[in-house]
């Protein structure tokens, strides 16, 4: 594989990483005040997503590239139905994990993708790291919209 592969990789990562700042950042705020824990969880994965954004950066930088500053526009799409639906079936708690649960299938794809390449093993450390980050995620996500499903 060569560098400008891995850049490229690495800010498709960068890319999904941004998506899921502000995707978490936005259920955080249409959720309800009925499981005030929730707003601040899905705040938390988004300060998560931005961290590993801002990792993959230095990676791409290390490998003398510029790194992106932006989600997709996939991403921003995501976001706009989100805000659609929310509005007209009502920010109810379930509704905003099932769209976080839709934004982390996209990421869990997104490095799957990635770690089928032929990384370096440097790079692929953390990328690997953080698709393990992306599965708790995912996995948390759908684990409280099955709770918040079953007491609504």
């Amino acid at each position: 594989m060569d560098n400008d592969d891995i850049i490229s990789t690495l800010n498709d990562l960068i890319e999904t990483s941004k998506d899921g700042e502000k995707g978490f950042k936005v259920c955080a705020e249409d959720a309800s005040g009925r499981h005030p824990q929730l707003k601040a969880m899905l705040a938390e994965r988004g300060r998560e997503c931005a961290l590993a954004a801002s990792e993959l950066q230095e990676l791409v930088r290390n490998q003398g590239g510029d790194p992106e500053t932006g989600s997709s526009v996939s991403g921003a799409l995501h976001r706009a139905w989100t805000n659609i639906r929310t509005a007209i079936t009502g920010k109810d708690d379930e509704t905003v994990l099932d769209e976080c649960e839709r934004g982390e299938d996209v990421a869990v794809k997104g490095y799957r993708k990635a770690l089928e390449k032929d990384l370096p093993a440097h790079v692929r450390l953390v990328v690997e790291r953080q698709y393990q980050g992306v599965l708790r995620n995912h996995d948390l996500i759908k684990a409280l919209r099955n709770l918040v499903r079953t007491h609504a």
